[in-house]
């Protein structure tokens, strides 16, 4: 199965209300989630860096220790960063839920954001537009506290259309531009429609799959925990 049958299924679970990701009304506004963040900054002592996502972030189907957030600590700690990995991952959330909770997700020590968001849009054909001013705010909102930004890009499923395609994609691709923040052009590089990478619903990643995301992250997190370092 390609990825781009991949993502059609997973659209039409949730248009249907099977088992998908979400089902109903979008949880972020429904108040309804699948997983919590399991922690933030103001709940420990180390400055935090902070990724806020949704469920491949939250690590659906998986222990919290095998999701990428939780390999990024491992990292950092193998390393010796004194960092804080915050997961901060909410199932079925959009770019709207996240800039609800952005303000509950920074506080604290909070030195660095990784913005994991969009995916969910995408699958609901939501306003590119309304998904851009989101993720602006967000980045904006970030770096008036001082917090510096890594955004990782998502690519939306073919079924819209490929005009909403390519300027889905392209929102990434100019608000790194724009807010000159580090950038990952797709979360699920190299995993995405590999079938040995992901779960049963061919979306989300199995241990194998978060450890590919955790080194993707990684590449680009590395250098901005050493810049958070050297700062006084």
């Amino acid at each position: 199965m390609d990825m781009g049958f991949r993502w059609i299924v997973l659209a039409a679970m949730i248009a249907a209300g099977c088992n998908g990701e979400v089902a109903g009304p979008a949880p972020s506004d429904a108040g309804t989630v699948a997983a919590t963040p399991s922690s933030n900054p103001a709940s420990t002592s180390r400055p935090g860096i902070v990724v806020l996502g949704d469920s491949l972030t939250a690590g659906l189907g998986l222990p919290e220790s095998e999701a990428y957030p939780a390999l990024l600590q491992e990292k950092m700690d193998a390393e010796g960063y004194q960092f804080q990995i915050v997961n901060a991952g909410v199932s079925g959330d959009t770019t709207a839920g996240g800039l609800r909770r952005l303000d509950w997700a920074l506080e604290g020590d909070a030195k660095i954001l990784i913005v994991a968001l969009g995916g969910n849009d995408a699958l609901r054909g939501l306003s590119i537009d309304d998904m851009r001013r989101n993720l602006s705010t967000i980045i904006e909102r970030a770096q008036k506290r001082g917090v510096s930004v890594l955004l990782a890009g998502m690519e939306a499923p073919p079924n819209y259309g490929q005009d909403y395609t390519v300027k889905f994609r392209q929102v990434y691709r100019d608000l790194a531009r724009t807010h000159n923040v580090t950038f990952v052009p797709f979360l699920l590089d190299g995993v995405a429609g590999q079938a040995r990478l992901n779960q049963g619903d061919g979306i989300h990643p199995n241990a194998e799959g978060a450890r590919l995301i955790a080194q993707t992250i990684w590449r680009a997190l590395q250098p901005m925990a050493d810049a958070a370092t050297a700062t006084p």
